[in-house]
């Protein structure tokens, strides 16, 4: 599939100068920051040397003092406190963070996690039933509730109280909860908007920690966790996110919790690890017990005692990834197959596929998967207690929520955002559905939303690559929205003869810019179909990234290349 490629708004020349003569650094690194915001010494020192101090009070946020105050009585009163959160990585990993948290400092605290499969998503009314018959009068909800104003209202008439801890855009009606913990909320002056689910509970426990004189060390502890989630939920990586992102994974580097320690056990070793160590590894993990067991597994796994009972629990959980890539793999063929059997496909500006056979707890991956392939908004469907249910995946600079929303009165439940979306409807609206979401989608994108686009931050000599450059590119990370890895482009480049196709379709390179000039290896992921063209010498123009490739036990500078283009 052909990209285009567009470069950044180049930064102000003046800002450029006078940011590079403050911090002592190159321009094209100085242009960078400036890029991304940081246009200041301050601003660059608090992007470089990100502090645990710099996070912001959490008595900022809306609710706190009454979450708090309730949190209080419930302790001192004996009552039961149930840690209710969503079964994906954020949800679990939020849990684990609150539930880990209190049960060390008081015994009446249990935790629940909805089945994805008989719940579904977020609140439901039978884990209020399963609260109320166990005794519980306050459940702590977190990556989820802000718009469960009915199971709110519900779980009040049944004696029980709610504590919602969500990230998530609030709806019209805010639920009727003793507290709500959301910096999205309107009149919320919290200064950061952009935390994860499990950052809020991270806040909800710095708070706790400060009114009770507990030392921060013991809400820290939880940082790897934190990283994990912040990585996870593709929440953007700046302000509180690039702190918590930064400290956590030093943590999970050097301190681990006993659970991500026994995943890791399986995972080569790294001097340091990245966000995509995570969203690759650790991240899939912990989501696969959800997918295809019981999400609760994850949080055993999370917030257990042992290296034993840990390492135990991890199996498990690597079992449940090895099926879920297999459900992954299987359903994606069968997906590719119908759409290359439906002769109106090519015409379609959106995808709707159902199966009714489909494994639900991997629809969302392979929305992913079809949009690498096809590039168009694209929703998976299943069966699911009769009903259809699907996850929907958008691309660039298409609402994918506003369109579902158009569809809304055949919808019996959706929810999401711009990005990614789930709903559910009954089986007889799905035609209906099909050709109204195509209309939608027909009507509002853009061609050039059709057509995936790689966004480069500035053009380069390969000359400019040096090892200090590199070390100090390094210090750019953690890595992720908001603050992605710099994209460079670099043209007129050339393989030195030793070309070769690697794994399933990669394009491996040593490239070189000049006669004579330094060579550097490269490898270009699924860029296969270029190799005759680059085995004959042709030059061409490289759009990648610069990082380091760790190979039994050797660390090498590799570019990363997003795309090639052939000149002339």
């Amino acid at each position: 599939m052909s990209k285009r490629w567009i470069s950044k708004i180049a930064p102000d020349k003046n800002l450029v100068e006078e940011l590079s003569k403050a911090i002592n650094l190159n321009k094209v690194l100085s242009s960078i920051l400036v890029q991304r915001g940081m246009d200041s010494f301050e601003k660059a020192k608090k992007f470089f040397r990100p502090q645990l101090s710099d996070l912001h009070d959490p008595y900022l946020m809306k609710g706190m003092d009454k979450a708090i105050n309730r949190i209080d009585d419930a302790i001192a009163g004996n009552q039961k406190i149930l840690v209710y959160g969503d079964y994906d990585v954020d949800g679990t990993t939020a849990v684990s963070t609150v539930y880990g948290f209190l049960i060390e400092r008081y015994p009446h605290v249990d935790f629940y996690i909805p089945d994805r499969y008989t719940e579904g998503y977020g609140i439901s009314f039978m884990s209020i039933d399963w609260a109320r018959n166990n005794g519980f009068s306050l459940i702590i909800a977190l990556d989820c509730g802000i718009k469960s104003t009915d199971k709110v209202n519900y779980a009040k008439s049944q004696g029980i109280d709610f504590i919602i801890c969500d990230h998530h855009l609030p709806g019209d009606e805010i639920p009727d909860a003793v507290a709500v913990l959301n910096p999205k909320q309107k009149d919320c002056p919290y200064p950061f908007k952009e935390l994860s689910g499990c950052g809020i509970g991270y806040k909800l426990l710095q708070a706790y920690a400060m009114r009770h004189e507990i030392p921060s060390k013991e809400v820290e502890r939880f940082l790897d966790l934190a990283a994990v989630s912040v990585a996870s939920d593709l929440v953007p990586i700046f302000d509180e996110n690039r702190v918590l992102a930064h400290y956590g994974l030093k943590r999970l580097k050097d301190q681990p919790n006993n659970g991500l320690k026994a995943l890791l056990e399986t995972y080569p070793d790294r001097p340091e690890y990245s966000v995509n160590d995570i969203v690759f590894f650790i991240g899939p993990r912990i989501n696969a017990a959800g997918r295809i067991a019981d999400a609760k597994d994850s949080v055993r796994l999370m917030t257990s005692n042992s290296d034993e009972e840990a390492r135990k629990i991890a199996t498990q959980v690597n079992q449940h990834n090895n099926e879920r890539r297999s459900f992954d793999q299987t359903i994606t063929e069968h997906a590719f197959d119908l759409i290359e059997k439906d002769p109106d496909f090519i015409n379609r500006k959106s995808t709707v596929l159902f199966h009714n056979e489909w494994h639900k707890g991997v629809i969302g991956i392979v929305a992913s998967r079809l949009i690498e392939k096809y590039y168009r908004p694209t929703i998976i469907l299943t069966e699911s207690n009769g009903m259809a249910t699907g996850s929907a995946r958008s691309v660039e600079g298409f609402d994918l929520y506003s369109a579902i929303e158009s569809c809304s009165d055949l919808l019996d439940q959706y929810g999401g955002h711009t990005h990614a979306a789930g709903l559910t409807l009954k089986l007889e609206n799905l035609p209906q559905f099909i050709e109204r979401f195509e209309q939608v989608v027909a009507k509002t994108i853009e061609n050039r939303s059709l057509t995936p686009e790689i966004e480069y931050d500035m053009e380069i000599d390969l000359r400019t690559i040096t090892p200090k450059f590199f070390s100090i590119l390094k210090q750019f990370s953690p890595f992720g929205p908001g603050n992605f890895n710099p994209v460079f482009m670099s043209k007129n480049v050339w393989d030195v003869g030793d070309a070769t196709i690697v794994g399933n379709n990669h394009l491996k390179l040593s490239l070189t810019q000049e006669n004579g000039g330094r060579i550097f290896k490269a490898i270009g992921f699924g860029l296969g179909e270029h190799y005759d063209k680059v085995a004959q010498g042709i030059s061409f123009d490289i759009c990648y990234t610069i990082e380091e490739n760790h190979f039994n036990g050797h660390v090498n500078l590799q570019l990363n290349i997003k795309d090639i283009m052939f000149r002339g």
